[in-house]
């Protein structure tokens, strides 16, 4: 059965929106989504430019808030290094990854947190959410 995976980061603009991307794109089930413990008004355009190099559109994706009813629609919820470890996940279906927020940063900057989320979401429906 393919589970249902949550990323959540703070604003909800760049690593979760793009794991969110990669997920849906890479994965069969396509059943991810993304939300913020504070979440902003948009994707960050920077975020959408380096997805799209790697034919991928995030552009149409809008920040959500984390609640906590979220907690029971999802199976997985990965956090992309949230402060105090996204208080509002339950242990047993969160998995943390550390993952530098490129806000504010370069192009380079973005296209390097890019491609270590792509990783990270490849090994991600490999190991956990197709594993039989």
């Amino acid at each position: 059965m393919m589970k249902k995976v949550l990323f959540i980061c703070i604003g909800n603009t760049c690593r979760s929106q793009m794991a969110k991307g990669f997920f849906n794109t890479l994965s069969s089930s396509k059943s991810a989504d993304s939300a913020g413990m504070k979440p902003e008004t948009h994707v960050e355009p920077s975020a959408i430019k380096v997805m799209n190099e790697v034919g991928i559109d995030i552009s149409h994706y809008k920040p959500k808030k984390l609640t906590f009813e979220m907690n029971d629609l999802f199976d997985v919820i990965v956090t992309m290094g949230c402060v105090d470890d996204c208080p509002l996940t339950p242990r047993e279906k969160t998995i943390a990854w550390t993952i530098e927020d490129p806000k504010g940063k370069s192009l380079d900057k973005y296209r390097e947190v890019r491609d270590t989320i792509r990783n990270h979401v490849e090994k991600l429906i490999l190991d956990i959410i197709e594993k039989k």
